[in-house]
């Protein structure tokens, strides 16, 4: 599903328009954005939450030119879904 697929569906069935719908996509996007790169975790409750996990440094190989490089330490943004919202998809696929 695409946003613009997102937002089609929010417009009909609130009956708000897609103009104001999608700006409310996009402002809720950019606020979690900008709370995972202020360090920030954002917690959706019963959804999921959107998490910064710390990746060590770790020794990678450069396959091309046969040497190895240092992957410093990082961070990567993750979503961790809500234990219902596992238990409904896995209820979903399993129908199918």
């Amino acid at each position: 599903m695409t946003k613009a697929e997102i937002v089609s569906s929010i417009s009909e069935k609130s009956g708000i328009e897609k103009g104001d719908v999608l700006a409310t996509v996009e402002a809720f996007m950019e606020n979690v954005k900008n709370a995972l790169e202020s360090g920030e975790n954002v917690y959706l409750r019963g959804f999921g939450s959107f998490i910064i996990k710390k990746r060590a440094e770790k020794t990678g190989r450069n396959i091309s030119k046969n040497t190895t490089i240092k992957i410093p330490a990082h961070n990567i943004p993750a979503f961790k879904p809500a234990k219902v919202f596992v238990e409904g998809v896995k209820k979903k696929v399993a129908v199918k």
